[in-house]
């Protein structure tokens, strides 16, 4: 293989950077999952011995263990968030792309005397694709930073908005549950009055 890679196998590289990292992060809160578990039976066990020390011993590292659960969870988040919003970059970057192709594939099929019309044509919606690109980027720029923050929801979309939705297709689920059960007891009722 050259000195030299592909952009090809670059970006191949990056995308198995990007699953390790994943795999990495899944594992590391897998780990203190368990270890969690690990310090609760201390803590029963302890208790039940009458030993309070190592009852305060075993619950301080719960909480520790806790405590980078719950970190290790953020980061895992921001990670998979930070990698949608790239893949969203680079879909829109390619998208500009094929439209500057395709742009000048139909100035070279002009007649040349309309040349001059057609160029300006195109500036113009060059000039609205850069603009709008531009504004994407400061978009996302900004929702970056917010993001890391985590002072401002991008999204403009409240969590009192979200636990409402949320809350409505619990009950929505829990009102059908209810429903196909009386529909069974009263199905079951006719089967039985009819033997």
């Amino acid at each position: 293989m050259g000195l030299f890679k592909s952009k090809q196998d670059k970006e191949i590289e990056k995308k198995m950077l990007i699953k390790k990292t994943m795999n990495s992060m899944q594992k590391h809160i897998s780990k203190l999952e368990e270890q969690k578990k690990v310090y609760i039976e201390a803590a029963k066990s302890a208790k039940q011995k009458g030993l309070t020390a190592q009852v305060n011993l075993a619950i301080s590292g719960l909480k520790m263990t806790m405590a980078q659960q719950k970190k290790a969870q953020e980061m895992m988040l921001n990670f998979e968030i930070t990698s949608q919003m790239k893949d969203m970059t680079m879909m829109t970057s390619e998208f500009l792309k094929g439209m500057s192709t395709l742009s000048k594939e139909m100035t070279k099929l002009t007649d040349n005397k309309d040349f001059a019309k057609v160029q300006k044509q195109f500036e113009v919606a060059m000039s609205s694709v850069d603009k709008r690109s531009m504004e994407m980027e400061v978009f996302l720029d900004m929702s970056s930073s917010e993001f890391a923050s985590q002072s401002v929801d991008p999204s403009g979309i409240k969590d009192e908005e979200i636990m409402a939705l949320i809350d409505d297709v619990a009950s929505d689920d829990e009102l059908a549950t209810e429903t196909n059960i009386d529909d069974e007891l009263k199905s079951l009722r006719e089967k039985m009055s009819s033997k």
